[in-house]
C-alpha cells in the first residue's frame, strides 16, 4: 500500500485467539456483531500480531515489533516477524528506525534477541510516559525491563505530538497506556493511521459501547476512541489498529446513517 510516495506493509508475527471477554466488553450487554471480525466456534475473536513496515525516501521503519518468540501465554502463536520481514526484503541491519505505539509485551516482543537489540543500528522512539510506566513506574516487570534494557542506548523518546521523520508524525494519544501513541503516515495530501491499541476491533469505533479491556485509563481511552472516530469518519483516511486478522486497513464512512467499517480491499 502507498501513502503517497510512501510504502506501508503490514508484517505479521502471527496471531493470538482471544475469548471475546478477554479482548473488549459492551457497556449495555449487546451481543457480538461484526462481520470482519468473527468469533471462532469457541467464542474466540482472531487477533492479529505483528507490525507495519514503513519505507520512506531513506528510512526503513518499524512500527511495533510484534509479541517475539518468548510469549507464554497459550493464546498466542508468534515468531514469525523476522523471517517475515527477510521475505519483504528487509535485513535486521537495513532498519533505520523502531517506533512503538506502547510498551505492551506484544508490541515490544522482538526489541532484543538474547540480551541484544534485534534491530542494531535502529533508533528505537515511544513515548516518556510509557518509558517511564514501563520501566520504572506501576507498569514495570523485572523480566520486562531486562528485556528492554539494551534499548536504552538507542532510545530517543518524545512527549508531545512531533513529526519523528518525514511523513511520519506522532500524535499521543493516553488511556489505553499513558504513552499510547497514534502513528500518521502522510504524504503528497493522503493520510493513514496507524491506531495501534486504541482499538482492538473496529466495533470500538463504529459502537461506542464497545471499549476494550486493557485499559489503564478507561475514561481516558474511551474519549480518544470517540474523538478518532470523529476524525475518521468519512475523511477517506485510511487506518489499520493494531490487532484485525492479517493487520489489515480500511476507512470509517457513513452508511443508511450508521458509521461502518469498510475494508480498503472493498469498493465505495
Amino acid at each position: 500500500m502507498r501513502i503517497g510516495s510512501v510504502e506501508v506493509l503490514p508484517v505479521l508475527d502471527g496471531v493470538a485467539r482471544l475469548p471475546l471477554e478477554m479482548a473488549v466488553r459492551n457497556t449495555r450487554g449487546s451481543a457480538w456483531d461484526c462481520p470482519h471480525q468473527s468469533l471462532d466456534d469457541d467464542g474466540r475473536l482472531l487477533m492479529g500480531i505483528g507490525a507495519f513496515l514503513v519505507r520512506a525516501r531513506d528510512r526503513t521503519v518499524l512500527v511495533d515489533l510484534g509479541a517475539g518468540n518468548g510469549f507464554i501465554h497459550e493464546a498466542f502463536t508468534t515468531g514469525d516477524l523476522p523471517a517475515n520481514l527477510i521475505g519483504a526484503g528487509v535485513e535486521p541491519d537495513d532498519v533505520t528506525d523502531v517506533v512503538l505505539t506502547h510498551m505492551h509485551v506484544d508490541h515490544v516482543g522482538w526489541a532484543t534477541t538474547q540480551g541484544r537489540l534485534t534491530f542494531p543500528r535502529a533508533t528505537y522512539r515511544v513515548h516518556a510516559a510509557d518509558w517511564d510506566y514501563f520501566m520504572e513506574g506501576a507498569g514495570a516487570e523485572e523480566s520486562m525491563s531486562e528485556f528492554l534494557a539494551p534499548v536504552e542506548t538507542r532510545l530517543e523518546t518524545f512527549d508531545e505530538e512531533v513529526e519523528l521523520l518525514p511523513g511520519l508524525r506522532a500524535r499521543p494519544a493516553p488511556g489505553h497506556t499513558p504513552g499510547s501513541t497514534v502513528f500518521v503516515v502522510n504524504d503528497a495530501g493522503e493520510r493513514a493511521l496507524l491506531l495501534g491499541d486504541v482499538v482492538h476491533t473496529v466495533n470500538e469505533l463504529t459502537d461506542p459501547e464497545w471499549e476494550g479491556m486493557f485499559d489503564v485509563d478507561r475514561e481516558a481511552a474511551n474519549a480518544v476512541r470517540a474523538a478518532i472516530a470523529d476524525d475518521l469518519t468519512d475523511s477517506g483516511d485510511l487506518f489499520a489498529p493494531a490487532h484485525l486478522p492479517g493487520l489489515a486497513f480500511g476507512r470509517l464512512v457513513t452508511a443508511d446513517g450508521l458509521r461502518t467499517f469498510r475494508a480498503a480491499t472493498e469498493s465505495a
